[in-house]
């Protein structure tokens, strides 16, 4: 659009100016022609700098064939009327007060782009100091739970792009639930930080995108606007390494002081218990079979035996000896403890699959001992799997992580999930024969090898045990 201004003072150089700064989106607006009666006018010495008609009479305006609009600033209504009684039909004008309008109008514009660059440029500042500097996890907040800002370390741990975090709820975001967090166990730092009007700090289990725990410590600061908390910064910090230490710290300290008591009740108890067993045995053989005392010393006879079959298992948690390693394939391992458990699967009426991995490498283990392991979670399997099931083992070797995996899956009735972190505790059994130590030892064994264990489970669908073992330098080697 090409523009001729009639009054060539002050605001007809202020809206050249403007006209230049301003970034128009659907016109292309220029002034090609400035008229006015005197020559040292702002807005004709602005024209001249710049190459621009001029002239000192208007007529010479109304003749030209390249312009679109004609602006009259000089503030005369004749003038302007004179302009619209000789302008082609094909030229607008507009008066001063018009283009006052429009003057005003795109100074505000001009000053919202100019508050557009300064808020660019905090942004840019903001996310260097959250991306770059801060390594731990970042949040702005709003007072309304919603997210307003998230750092790209968070946003890569949650397995999410920046649209699909922003202007979400808080909470569904890092909980997967619908409303916020509450209560003594699980408290809102945010809702603290806006109550004390102070930082906060707690700690909170979040998932990742694999629905996996992770602990976290969250400190919350608030965030002000004239006295009054719009909302907070939230900073968290993975301290699921730390937490799980101080757990297998407190498990090991556990196992420690039972196994210690355990060794100790086991041989005080074992000898009288055999005196029981023998006194009754010996006194069953001197009655008949249809006295009724031989069904009640019968029932003493086996009691006993299950009293010793609880001591033997106290005598073998309290054990736990340093394995003893050889180089060894896990794949024999595992198929040797199926073949011994094979009969048992066969009288449960459960069939038994197994996959193995073929590149398996050697690794040094006591056989005997991850032997063990691997038939208490086969036979617990067995125990859990109703007549017609499957029970599963696979193993696997993983290049990236170094390490062997040996899983077995049942299509039992799971377990609760109230009970799931209780499972490897000493003495804990869902069994009414159990002695709940076949998990504890089987964990204990993992252990002692550098290796872990971990459960799956959901009540209907099973439950999957998975033993990892790592390939150390030298595994590879051993014979």
């Amino acid at each position: 659009m090409n523009i001729a201004v009639v009054g060539g003072g002050t605001r007809c150089r202020k809206l050249t100016d403007l006209i230049e700064r301003h970034t128009f989106q659907e016109i292309s607006p220029r002034i090609v022609a400035v008229a006015d009666e005197k020559d040292d006018a702002p807005g004709m010495v602005r024209a001249k700098e710049k190459g621009l008609f001029v002239t000192n009479d208007y007529n010479d305006l109304l003749d030209r064939d390249d312009i679109n609009l004609i602006v009259e600033l000089t503030g005369n209504q004749d003038i302007y009327n004179d302009i619209l009684s000789k302008k082609k039909k094909t030229v607008r004008a507009i008066d001063h007060k018009t283009s006052l309008l429009f003057w005003e109008i795109l100074s505000v514009s001009d000053m919202q782009q100019e508050t557009r660059q300064k808020l660019i440029e905090k942004r840019s500042l903001c996310d260097v100091v959250m991306n770059d500097l801060i390594q731990e996890d970042v949040m702005i907040i709003g007072a309304n739970y919603r997210i307003q800002d998230i750092n790209d370390s968070m946003l890569e741990r949650l397995g999410l792009e920046f649209k699909d975090a922003i202007s979400q709820y808080c909470y569904e975001i890092t909980h997967h639930q619908k409303v916020p967090c509450s209560g003594e166990n699980h408290p809102c730092p945010l809702v603290q930080a806006i109550e004390s009007r102070k930082p906060s700090q707690t700690t909170h289990i979040h998932l990742d995108k694999d629905k996996n725990e992770i602990f976290y410590s969250i400190s919350c600061y608030p965030l002000f606007q004239k006295d009054k908390v719009i909302g907070a910064i939230e900073i968290s910090r993975d301290i699921t390494k730390d937490i799980n230490m101080h757990k297998v710290m407190m498990q090991q300290e556990k196992l420690i002081s039972i196994g210690r008591l355990s060794a100790g009740v086991a041989h005080e108890i074992n000898n009288p218990l055999t005196t029981i067993l023998t006194t009754a045995m010996l006194l069953q053989e001197d009655i008949e079979p249809d006295d009724p005392s031989y069904e009640d010393l019968g029932l003493i006879a086996n009691e006993t035996l299950r009293c010793r079959k609880i001591v033997t298992s106290l005598l073998d948690f309290a054990r736990q000896n340093t394995p003893e390693k050889k180089g060894n394939n896990i794949n024999d391992i595992v198929m040797e403890s199926i073949l011994l458990t094979k009969k048992q699967a066969a009288f449960d009426d459960v069939s038994v699959e197994y996959h193995f991995s073929e590149d398996m490498p050697p690794i040094c283990v006591d056989k005997g001992q991850i032997q063990q392991a691997i038939i208490n979670l086969i036979l617990n399997a067995l125990e859990a799997t109703p007549s017609g099931g499957q029970i599963t083992v696979d193993t696997l070797f993983s290049l990236q992580a170094q390490q062997v995996e040996v899983s077995i899956t049942d299509t039992g009735k799971g377990i609760a999930e109230d009970k799931m972190n209780k499972v490897f505790d000493p003495f804990f059994t869902t069994k009414e024969t159990g002695t709940g130590l076949g998990l504890a030892i089987t964990h204990g064994i993992i252990e002692q090898h550098g290796g872990s264990i971990d459960m799956r489970s959901k009540q209907g669908y099973g439950t999957t045990f998975t033993i990892r073992l790592p390939i150390r330098k030298g595994d590879k080697e051993a014979d």
